[in-house]
């Protein structure tokens, strides 16, 4: 049951995430997304991978390293837009 919880959670949590980079892809836009959003986000991400992986949780061990995968996606797409739409305001 514990992990029937984790794992659910773990699902809401990429399924959002996932969805705010694929509304940026297909609006083909930067606007409103800070390139530091997703910096700090892959930051977070890689340490809690390391960290998840280290204690043996498996749920966050999965769930953070697809989670770095998104946000490196992310912030490649925040600087791809913002630099072809001459956006880049956002340092």
């Amino acid at each position: 049951m514990i992990e029937i919880i984790g794992w659910t959670s773990s699902i809401i949590l990429l399924l959002t995430l996932i969805k705010q980079v694929h509304k940026q892809w297909a609006e083909g836009t930067g606007e409103g997304i800070s390139k530091w959003l997703f910096a700090g986000q892959v930051c977070a991400s890689i340490g809690f991978t390391i960290y998840s992986y280290l204690v043996g949780n498996w749920v966050f061990t999965v769930t953070n390293g697809i989670l770095t995968i998104n946000n490196f996606i992310g912030l490649y797409l925040s600087f791809y837009f913002k630099r072809k739409t001459g956006q880049d305001r956002d340092r």
